[in-house]
C-alpha cells in the first residue's frame, strides 16, 4: 500500500461514518470558532479604535481636569522621579474660561492650541416642524476644534475668531442632525438656516463630513458652537470645566511641548513648588495604550477558551479513535494478512485524526471570521480576516489530529493479524 491507497482508505473511513465524524468534527470547530472568531472581532474593535484617536495624532495631548479623572478622596500623594512627595493641591477647582483663554495667549511653543466646553448630550435640535431626539452632543470649540478633533467641512465655514469672541449663536452640525432636520443628502441645505437647539436659535455655518460610529456612539449626531455659547446656554458656570488640546508641529517635540505646557499652566493653576499639578495632562497616544492593553487581555482570554475547546476535542478524538481500532480490529487483521505493514495502519488512522482535525478547522474558520465581522460590520469596519490565527488554527489542529491519533495508531499497527481477524 502506497501513501495515496491508504489516503483514499482513510478518507472512505471518515465518510461511512458520518455522526462520529460530524459530532468530533463539531467540537473541533467550535473551539476553532471562538479562537478566530473574538480575534477576528478584537482586530475590528482595535481598527476602530485606533481610527477613533487617531483624529488627535501621536503629536498631541490635552490638559483636563483631574478630578475628572480620580477616583481617591485626596489622601493619595503622588511622587516624583527623584523620590520626592508632593503634598495634595487645595485649589483643584474645575479649569475656567479665563484659565484656558490665558493658557492659549501665553503658550508660545510652536503648536495649535484648541479650547472645547462639552455642552453634554440630552439635547434637541428642531427645524420647522421636525425635531431630533433629546440625544445630540453639543461641542463648544474654537477655530481650532474641528482639526483638533480630526472634523472636517463638508459645505459652508468653519468658526472662526469672531465667532468666539462675540460669542453668538453660530454653529456647525453632524450629519445625523442635518439628516433628520433637513431630510436630504445635500451637505449644502442647511446652510445659513436658523435651527433651535433647546429652543435657542443658532444660525448653521456649516455641515460636518460623515464620522460613523464609536463602541455604539454616532459621532454625527453631533452639533458644534463657539465654546462661549456652551457657556451660556449649556452648561452652569459652576461646574463647567474647560479642556485644552495641543497639537505640536513636531513629532520629536512633544516632550518639549508637554514640559512647557505644565509649565505654564501651574503658574496659571496657582500650583505651589511642592504642590502636585491639580490637572492631568494626558498623551493622545495614551489612551491608545490603556485600550491596546485591555485588547491584549481580551486575546489572551480568547486563546485560553479556544485552547480548554481545542483540548476537549482532542481527548474526545482520542477516545473516538481507540474506539475505531476496537471496531475495525478485523480490518486492520486483513490488511495486515495481505501484506500491509505497520506503518500502513498507522498512516491510515493518524491520516484519519488529522483530516478529521482539519475539517473542523476549515469549519470553525469560516464561522469564526463571518462571526467576527458582525462586529467589524457594527462598527462600520472594513472586512477583517485575522491571517495570522487563521495559520495558527490550522497548525493548532493538526497537532491536535496528530496528538490525537497517535496512541490509537500505534495500537492499532501492533495488532496480531491471526488474533486480529479471529476478534469477536
Amino acid at each position: 500500500m502506497n501513501i495515496a491507497d491508504t489516503l483514499s482508505l482513510s478518507i472512505r473511513t471518515i465518510r461511512s461514518n458520518k455522526l462520529r465524524t460530524g459530532i468530533t468534527v463539531s467540537i473541533i470547530a467550535l473551539g476553532i470558532a471562538a479562537l478566530i472568531g473574538i480575534n477576528t472581532a478584537i482586530q475590528a474593535i482595535s481598527q476602530k479604535f485606533m481610527e477613533s484617536f487617531s483624529s488627535m495624532g501621536a503629536n498631541g495631548f490635552t490638559i483636563r481636569y483631574r478630578s475628572a479623572f480620580r477616583f481617591d478622596r485626596g489622601e493619595m500623594k503622588k511622587e516624583e522621579k527623584g523620590g520626592k512627595k508632593l503634598k495634595k493641591s487645595n485649589t483643584n477647582k474645575p479649569i475656567t474660561r479665563d484659565q484656558a483663554e490665558a493658557f492659549k495667549e501665553r503658550y508660545k511653543f510652536p503648536s495649535k492650541v484648541s479650547l472645547s466646553l462639552s455642552g453634554g448630550n440630552t439635547n434637541a435640535a428642531s427645524f420647522g416642524n421636525k425635531k431630533t431626539n433629546p440625544t445630540v452632543w453639543v461641542n463648544g470649540g474654537d477655530e481650532n476644534y474641528l482639526d483638533m478633533n480630526g472634523f472636517e467641512i463638508a459645505a459652508g465655514r468653519n468658526i472662526n475668531e469672531l465667532d468666539v469672541s462675540t460669542g453668538r449663536n453660530v454653529c456647525l452640525i453632524g450629519k445625523d442632525v442635518a439628516d433628520k432636520l433637513f431630510g436630504t443628502s445635500n451637505p449644502e441645505a442647511p446652510v445659513e438656516k436658523i435651527i433651535h437647539v433647546n429652543n435657542i436659535p443658532f444660525r448653521v455655518i456649516g455641515t460636518l463630513e460623515p464620522k460613523g460610529s464609536t463602541f455604539g456612539r454616532s459621532l454625527d449626531n453631533n452639533i458644534i458652537t463657539t465654546y462661549n455659547s456652551v457657556r451660556r446656554f449649556f452648561t452652569s458656570s459652576a461646574s463647567s470645566t474647560f479642556t485644552i488640546g495641543v497639537k505640536t508641529d513636531d513629532i520629536s517635540l512633544i516632550e518639549t511641548a508637554i514640559g512647557e505646557a505644565e509649565g505654564i499652566f501651574r503658574v496659571i493653576r496657582k500650583n505651589e513648588i511642592k504642590e502636585e499639578s491639580n490637572f492631568l495632562v494626558d498623551k493622545s497616544d495614551a489612551f491608545v495604550e490603556l485600550a491596546m492593553r485591555q485588547i491584549g487581555w481580551l486575546t489572551g482570554s480568547a486563546v485560553v477558551i479556544g485552547f480548554i475547546t481545542l483540548m476537549g476535542a482532542a481527548i474526545g478524538l482520542m477516545n473516538i479513535m481507540l474506539v475505531a481500532v476496537t471496531e475495525r480490529t478485523k480490518e486492520v487483521g486483513l490488511i495486515k494478512a495481505i501484506g500491509g505493514k505497520q506503518r500502513n495502519v498507522r498512516w491510515q488512522f493518524l491520516l484519519e485524526a488529522i483530516l478529521i482535525s482539519l475539517l473542523g478547522a476549515v469549519i470553525g474558520i469560516f464561522i469564526g471570521v463571518l462571526l467576527g465581522n458582525i462586529v467589524s460590520m457594527l462598527m462600520s469596519t472594513g472586512f477583517v480576516v485575522p491571517w495570522l490565527w487563521v495559520f495558527l488554527g490550522v497548525l493548532i489542529c493538526s497537532i491536535v489530529g496528530l496528538a490525537a491519533g497517535a496512541y490509537p495508531a500505534y495500537k492499532a499497527s501492533r495488532l496480531n493479524p491471526i488474533e486480529a481477524l479471529r476478534y469477536e
